[in-house]
């Protein structure tokens, strides 16, 4: 989308606008097939998972022609493609849909040789769809976990050192099974500092985690395992190491992140006229946290000329409630709250994927008319966010933004429009 609607007139459309145009720009059929090699003569397996491999698949078949394969993607995220297989599983929290396909993805890589070339495409996702159990650890203990983590408030890095340690894809293992072909793993960029060994837990990425890290996670946490869970990591775990030989002939690529996505959004609003802040794609942190930042920064700019506020990265919530919400929701319900009905102030919040927690929704708008409306719908704001109820709170007051699957994942997308009071 080039021309954004008024950001006076229609504030809210305005912003939708700019989300809309930063996941456009992550969109793999946008950029993936620059990124794609010739193909080579050999053989050709394409792998991968995650919420955007679908599409990446699509991308590359677009290029290269009809390929064999396997990538596995949410439900109701498939595409079609030529001959590289869809699987579908669920995520956040994985099933046994999720270890099928990969058990079916490990036996296509067995036996490859060194003149074949694997091409691994790796997106936000893919540490719960690439599902292979530890030796010890059940699928039963493997969902356990991840539903636990997810519950914490552990920032992304750290659940997936747990992850990659109760699993035999993760942590370079996928690459590994691969060898000796070649494998160039193509990825889009979904954590914040877009470090490849966090991309869906670094399945094709050496790493020099311990399984004492990942229990030192599990403890600074406070995350609840079954006992086989820490079983097995009182013992080596097949995470594999960057130097290890298997992952010499592994190129790891990032096609696509966090800040394309809000470059792209920032070039519609400096064509309206308006001052950015870029508070960068690197943002972690308690959502409600960052939420009291970004409204204390908000009004500290409502000078003589609009301003917007402009972040990416990944936000946590630690649930203590039993309400339905997701990061990017409970941002903007704890925003408004901090804002208190400021005039002139209006934000979004939402996850590029188009899935905020574990709902089919990307996340939220806010103004200034936000608690009024709550209030006058039998909404209580406050209780809402002490309940962990924010995709609540804003499917009563009409204020969701649904998007249906993206495609896509670059994280979180946070714009905070100031108007001159």
């Amino acid at each position: 989308m080039d021309i954004a609607p008024d950001h006076q007139g229609d504030p809210a459309g305005f912003l939708r606008a700019l989300f809309d145009a930063a996941v456009a720009a992550a969109d793999p059929m946008r950029f993936l097939p620059a990124a794609l090699p010739p193909r080579p003569r050999g053989r050709v397996v394409v792998v991968g998972a995650g919420k955007a491999s679908a599409r990446m698949a699509e991308a590359v078949e677009s290029v290269w022609g009809r390929c064999e394969g396997l990538v596995i993607t949410r439900y109701g995220h498939a595409r079609p493609t030529q001959g590289v297989e869809i699987a579908q599983a669920a995520h956040p929290v994985p099933d046994a849909a999720g270890a099928a396909a990969t058990a079916r993805m490990l036996d296509l890589l067995a036996g490859l040789s060194a003149d074949d070339l694997v091409l691994a495409l790796i997106s936000g996702g893919a540490s719960a769809l690439l599902v292979a159990p530890a030796p010890g650890v059940t699928l039963a203990d493997t969902i356990a976990v991840n539903a636990a983590l997810l519950a914490s408030g552990a920032p992304i890095d750290r659940m997936n050192t747990v992850r990659k340690h109760l699993s035999r894809v993760k942590g370079g293992q996928l690459a590994a099974a691969a060898a000796p072909a070649q494998v160039l793993a193509l990825m889009i960029s979904d954590v914040p500092g877009d470090d490849p060994s966090f991309i869906g837990s670094g399945p094709t990425v050496g790493d020099p985690s311990t399984p004492a890290d990942a229990l030192a996670v599990l403890d600074r946490w406070r995350v609840p395992v079954p006992d086989a869970v820490r079983a097995a990591l009182s013992r080596p775990t097949g995470v594999v190491a960057p130097g290890d030989p298997r992952l010499a002939r592994v190129d790891n690529r990032i096609v696509a992140a966090p800040a394309i996505s809000l470059a792209a959004a920032a070039r519609l609003v400096v064509a309206q006229g308006i001052a950015v802040e870029d508070l960068g794609d690197r943002v972690e942190g308690e959502a409600r946290d960052i939420a009291a930042a970004h409204a204390a920064r908000a009004l500290a700019l409502r000078r003589d000329r609009p301003r917007l506020l402009l972040s990416g990265g990944e936000l946590t919530v630690t649930r203590r409630g039993d309400g339905s919400g997701g990061p990017n929701a409970e941002y903007a319900l704890a925003l408004a709250l901090a804002l208190d009905g400021a005039p002139g102030i209006h934000a979004i919040a939402c996850d590029t994927d188009g899935i905020d927690g574990a709902a089919e929704v990307a996340g939220a708008l806010t103004g200034p008319e936000t608690l009024a409306r709550a209030r006058a719908a039998g909404v209580d704001p406050a209780t809402a966010l002490a309940r962990n109820d924010a995709h609540g709170f804003f499917a009563a007051i009409g204020a969701q933004v649904v998007t249906g699957p993206t495609l896509t994942n670059v994280n979180d997308f946070r714009a905070i429009l100031i108007l001159p009071r």
